[in-house]
């Protein structure tokens, strides 16, 4: 029941996706961007334990529930562990209100024909059986396009759509995400041919085969409407793809029916610095500013 609870949520609630998935490589500068520098820790362990001190500060804070954020995206390590004696997952959903997702790519391969593939996701059979027994609803995983290359672009979509299917069989909801490099010299023509490549993919799912979509804020306003409205698709959401928060709102607040999934702009002004006061006051503000550009 709770699987169709989830999805009911996703489709229906206004609110947006809350992605704390940094992992091991995007972790050191998460953390400096939150007031701790690598002298904190001295090994991954260490470094790993901090950060999860620091998505539990989040996630428990009062601000953080299910009145705003319908999701929220997890690096396999924060799902491995616990906040306030709950597996993370159960306490998004059971304390929250929170739909819980888990990141499975396992970073970029170097950049060929204009795109950064994924790397192999070796163990992805396990890792979704894993995800499953820990009730994770879905998953993310992350390709870049750099160049408006139709080869590449084209590559970047079969891997996303081969490997999303995969994951649809394991009884999860995949979010592609093919994102666009915002510093792409020819960025709408690539939103072009990725939009067109995304369709197609999109068509040739079966009526039960169900995705979500992360993508860059468009250059035109409205561009992904009919992603947004194609009956295969749950959820259309936006990275914040290197944009300051007040940037990648005013940006997504121009593309009705599109909603946040925003990492660093999430945590923009957050630090272990802070009192509870403090903290509670920036987060509060953040997530009133991204839910309110997710509401247009």
């Amino acid at each position: 029941m709770t699987q169709s609870e989830q999805q009911h949520k996703i489709a229906t609630r206004p609110g947006f996706i809350a992605a704390l998935d940094q992992s091991g490589g995007s972790t050191p500068k998460a953390l400096g961007l939150y007031g701790v520098e690598p002298a904190a820790w001295t090994n991954d362990d260490e470094m790993f334990r901090i950060v999860h001190e620091m998505r539990t500060r989040i996630v428990t804070d009062p601000a953080f529930g299910g009145d705003r954020i319908i999701a929220a995206i997890l690096f396999e390590d924060t799902m491995d562990r616990e906040i306030e004696g709950q597996p993370t997952a159960d306490y998004l959903w059971n304390v929250k209100n929170v739909v819980p997702i888990l990141k499975v790519d396992k970073g970029l391969a170097p950049e060929e024909d204009g795109v950064q593939l994924m790397k192999p996701i070796t163990g992805l059979d396990a890792l979704l059986a894993k995800a499953r027994n820990k009730h994770i609803f879905g998953t993310k995983m992350r390709s870049v396009v750099k160049q408006a290359n139709p080869k590449g672009i084209a590559a970047i979509v079969r891997q996303q759509f081969d490997i999303g299917r995969e994951i649809i069989a394991a009884g999860l909801v995949p979010i592609i995400e093919p994102e666009v490099d915002i510093r792409c010299p020819d960025k709408a023509q690539a939103e072009k041919l990725l939009k067109k490549g995304i369709l197609e993919e999109l068509d040739r799912l079966a009526e039960d085969q169900i995705v979500m979509l992360k993508l860059t804020l468009p250059d035109v306003d409205n561009f992904y409407r009919d992603c947004i409205e194609h009956p295969r698709v749950l959820k259309v959401v936006a990275l914040s793809g290197g944009y300051t928060r007040e940037q990648a709102n005013e940006k997504l607040a121009r593309n009705n029916g599109m909603v946040a999934s925003f990492s660093r702009a999430l945590a923009e002004g957050l630090t272990a610095q802070q009192s509870d006061e403090e903290f509670h006051r920036a987060l509060d503000a953040s997530i009133g500013s991204i839910f309110a550009a997710s509401s247009t």
